[in-house]
């Protein structure tokens, strides 16, 4: 890799780690990207996953202040992640190509729906359980389970995960949008790592890309920190609807 591509990468890895930390969706930035510069397809995946972890972290730092009092919470939620996480890349080693891109433009759809449907139907659902005490601390029952479906989805491909992450902590859990924020960029922190280390393990990593994106993402991370805290939540909803958009967008065109 020549010096200019390898400024062109790292600079991708700070779009990234800022659109993830806002939003997620960083990886239709950087994958593309990678494979414009003649990285195999495989590597792209496995290098690009593991550079984006740092990211995903330094945009939690960014959230500390909206992750106060969240630990229980973060640490019942992040455990869905770890399995799915898991599973997402199992999966990749096993299934076709055709499985989950069928599917994936359905996910990211059915996310940005949630997400603008989101303040009618968590009004609801706060109504329903106000009727038998209020919503539990970690939310919602299904929460659990659709965030290790979210993980799934995230260990295999993560574009717009953080979008589906959204969605259901924002209609699942009775909490401002900002905390969930910080709460979403430390599970896609443990789906891509967990994810990340199954693919070194199994499959070509090119460890060069890894340090561009992830010096990258580091960057982009805390300025996606700085700009999403200040966005009010409809602001930050509106950012979540357009970013989902651009990528089922990218897919279908793709």
């Amino acid at each position: 890799m020549t010096l200019l591509e390898g400024i062109l990468v790292a600079l991708a890895g700070v779009l990234a780690g800022g659109i993830n930390t806002l939003v997620g969706s960083g990886t239709l930035i950087t994958f593309p990207t990678l494979l414009a510069f003649g990285v195999p397809p495989v590597t792209a995946n496995v290098s690009n996953t593991i550079g984006l972890v740092p990211g995903s972290i330094s945009g939690a730092i960014g959230y500390r202040r909206e992750l106060a009092g969240q630990r229980a919470r973060v640490l019942r939620l992040s455990s869905a992640s770890l399995v799915g996480g898991v599973l997402g890349a199992l999966l990749l080693l096993v299934l076709p190509a055709s499985a989950f891109e069928a599917i994936v433009p359905v996910l990211i759809l059915l996310g940005i729906v949630l997400v603008v449907l989101g303040p009618s139907i968590s009004r609801r659902v706060a109504a329903r359980h106000a009727e038998r005490g209020g919503l539990p601390h970690h939310g919602a029952w299904w929460v659990w389970p659709s965030v290790l479906l979210a993980g799934i989805y995230g260990g295999y491909f993560g574009a717009a995960q953080g979008v589906l992450l959204m969605a259901i902590l924002g209609i699942g859990i009775d909490e401002a949008l900002q905390r969930l924020n910080g709460i979403k960029n430390i599970l896609g922190a443990v789906v891509n790592g967990v994810s990340g280390l199954v693919f070194a393990v199994v499959a070509p990593v090119d460890w060069q890309v890894v340090l561009l994106i992830a010096v990258g993402a580091v960057v982009g991370g805390q300025l996606g920190a700085k700009v999403g805290r200040r966005l009010p939540d409809p602001w930050l909803r509106a950012t979540i609807v357009v970013v989902g958009l651009v990528a089922l967008t990218a897919f279908l065109v793709g």
